[in-house]
């Protein structure tokens, strides 16, 4: 099935996600084909640049582990490119430099991908790579516990800089059980244990033809990408068992927690449960945090750091999430200036619940959000991923331009309004080195 985005379909997206349409403004040249299995294929023909990019995005990922199994998404797709019922890692790794491109894969919070790129006169090598990856992956044992090895450093690596460290202190005082409380790469104590079978069983649960999403990004024609995927993933099961998600998280009491680590700076997080991409506030709650953290010109910057000399390098940390996201305000400061800074980053997040925000701040906002939006989708592989990512998550690949275009319409009353409704019941970490 062949469509350029039907009403139907983009009216029961724009219900899902929240965001009014613009249909009339939908970017030329992208296309979204159903294969007979079930999934998914978006192509965008990009004649401009001699390459091709392609994302397979499966709707799995840490969002839908349990503390006993957290990591397993991102450990699969790491073993799944280390060798095939056909090729090693070296000779897929060889196969992909071959055609001018490279292959890698890896398991975020909200989905898990298999991504290449190539010239575009090779794009069938590369979607041939990526499906071999995809449907006959041998997890050899020597490449299991490789992976593993490197996986359990990053997590050690996590754990020992200071602002990740605090991060994941703080997103567990946000979520407490639920799996957004911990980060894509999992935790020590589960990818430590995991073994091949859990591994083998994990694959055969998520890579289901209904879960999948296959976006290329180039010099293609999509009639002969759909022919050709159709063929190369023509064997991947087909719909599975329904699979539940986490209950929603508690909204957090607010709490405030000190870590002690060696440390060059003290780093102060202030945290918030925000809300999800289905939630009409979304828009205003991206705002918001620009507002307050957007660049040079945001509130935080220019009253901590210009004006009061308080902090290193501060920011505001909002991600895409299906369910409620986080909404993180950050500073690194001299430790002699943690109380200091910590004082005036809550300052800062009360005044914007109590005064008003200016025409020119919020026009300053906007420009900020879709300047940075605009500039991230410029590449093949950042557009492959962004079609593949949101049509995954059940948002639809068009999401970007309506999103961008709700971000446009977003009033002061709307940020207020946020304001007042998300940063309530402060959730504060605090890291200092310890004193001497």
């Amino acid at each position: 099935m062949t469509s350029r985005v039907s009403l139907a379909r983009l009216g029961l997206a724009l219900a899902l996600v929240g965001i009014p349409s613009a249909a009339a403004a939908q970017p030329p040249g992208i296309t979204r084909h159903l294969l007979p299995n079930g999934m998914t294929v978006i192509v965008r023909e990009n004649p401009a640049a001699p390459v091709v990019t392609a994302s397979l995005q499966v709707r799995a990922g840490s969002r839908f582990e349990t503390p006993e199994m957290a990591g397993i998404t991102n450990f699969l797709l790491r073993t799944m490119i280390r060798g095939t019922s056909r090729r090693s890692a070296t000779e897929l790794a060889e196969a992909a430099e071959e055609i001018g491109g490279n292959l890698d894969a890896s398991g975020e919070v909200e989905s898990a991908e298999i991504r290449g790129e190539a010239l575009a006169r090779h794009w069938e090598g590369l979607l041939g790579l990526i499906a071999e990856v995809a449907l006959e992956p041998s997890f050899p044992g020597e490449e299991i516990e490789r992976e593993r090895r490197l996986i359990l450093s990053q997590i050690k690596t996590r754990a020992e800089t200071p602002f990740t460290l605090s991060l994941d202190a703080l997103l567990r005082e946000l979520y407490g059980s639920h799996p957004y409380a911990w980060p894509g790469v999992g935790l020590a104590s589960a990818v430590g244990r995991l073994g091949r079978g859990e591994l083998v069983a994990r694959y055969r649960a998520v890579f289901r033809a209904e879960r999948m999403v296959l976006a290329v990004s180039g010099q293609v024609s999509h009639e002969r990408v759909v022919r050709i995927s159709e063929r190369l993933f023509a064997k991947l099961p087909r719909p599975g068992t329904g699979e539940v998600g986490a209950a929603a998280p508690t909204t957090p009491v607010g709490a405030r927690r000190v870590l002690e680590r060696p440390a060059q700076q003290a780093q102060v997080l202030v945290g918030y449960l925000g809300p999800g991409l289905s939630d009409p506030a979304y828009p205003a709650v991206r705002v918001l945090g620009a507002v307050l953290g957007g660049g040079m010109a945001g509130r935080l910057f220019v009253e901590l750091r210009e004006k009061r000399g308080l902090a290193y390098a501060l920011g505001v940390l909002i991600p895409f999430r299906t369910g409620p996201s986080f909404f993180v305000t950050h500073l690194g400061t001299a430790p002699e200036n943690s109380a200091a800074a910590e004082a005036g980053l809550l300052a800062e997040l009360e005044r914007i619940r109590q005064a008003s925000v200016g025409r020119e701040e919020l026009a300053r906002a906007k420009a900020y959000l879709l300047g940075n939006f605009a500039l991230d989708r410029r590449t093949n592989a950042r557009q492959a991923w962004y079609l593949a990512f949101f049509e995954v998550l059940g948002a639809g690949w068009d999401f970007p331009e309506r999103y961008a275009q709700a971000l446009d319409a977003v009033t002061a009353a709307d940020v207020e309004a946020a304001a007042r409704r998300f940063l309530i019941h402060p959730t504060i970490v605090v890291l200092l080195p310890p004193a001497r």
